[in-house]
């Protein structure tokens, strides 16, 4: 391995994860360096979980897509544990799925049939909070070693600042873009019905609640249509 090549590329990855514009374009171009800076590595991807079951986010190919399905499907599996905090590693490395795993005994062979000959997979999370797993493939077995582990792992610790950091910015452009069109709209509905803005409020809250309509989407039809049906 060489390192110092690896320290540059991950300096020059680290740049343009924040130069993405996306939560998805950060989230692509995780995977994308993952398959560039580990060796080994043919396919990355990120699951997420939500309850138990799974959202595949940047794949980079098939491959990951169909893992994560199975997995979802058997309830068990490396990446599916990861993605729980407390309950799998922070890091995993799987060498061989052509050898028996007691562990995942069901997933074990089925991945192997889907083309896995070996995975690593690395929690991605921040002091405040797990993000979901980033998940390494390789169709040859004993693909990944130590070596192969720890670049993954300094990969997954910058990728999940990148990726917390682009959910935080959208997250705050979203609440933003929010408040504005309600406004918006409260302006309308007081000049056209002379109300005040806590009365102009109420009619957006009123209406939300009574039509099961989220109050952005009340506002932007307040807005589109000049008030409302």
């Amino acid at each position: 391995m060489d390192w110092r090549r690896f320290a540059e590329q991950m300096a020059s990855m680290a740049r343009d994860l924040l130069a993405q514009d996306s939560v998805s374009a950060t989230l692509e171009r995780i995977s994308a360096s993952a398959v560039d800076l580990v060796e080994g590595c043919d396919a990355a991807g990120i699951l997420v979980l939500h309850g138990r079951q799974v959202e595949t986010l940047a794949p980079t190919d098939q491959l990951v897509i169909d893992s994560d399905r199975l997995q979802e499907r058997l309830g068990e599996g490396p990446c599916f544990d990861a993605a729980y905090t407390g309950q799998g590693e922070r890091v995993f490395r799987i060498a061989d799925l052509t050898a028996e795993h007691h562990h995942w005994a069901a997933f074990a062979p089925q991945a192997q049939a889907l083309g896995v000959g070996s995975m690593m997979g690395f929690l991605l999370f921040t002091e405040d909070e797990d993000l979901g797993a980033l998940n390494l493939y390789s169709h040859k077995p004993g693909a990944f070693n130590e070596v192969s582990e720890l670049a993954g792992w300094l990969l997954a610790s910058h990728a999940a600042v990148a990726f917390s950091s682009a959910r935080t910015h959208a997250q705050m452009e979203h609440a933003l873009a929010t408040r504005h069109v309600i406004g918006e709209a409260m302006g309308i509905l007081m000049s056209r019905h002379h109300l005040t803005e806590e009365q102009a409020f109420d009619v957006l809250r009123r209406y939300s609640q009574e039509n099961n309509v989220k109050l952005r989407e009340v506002a932007r039809q307040v807005c589109e249509l000049g008030g409302l049906s």
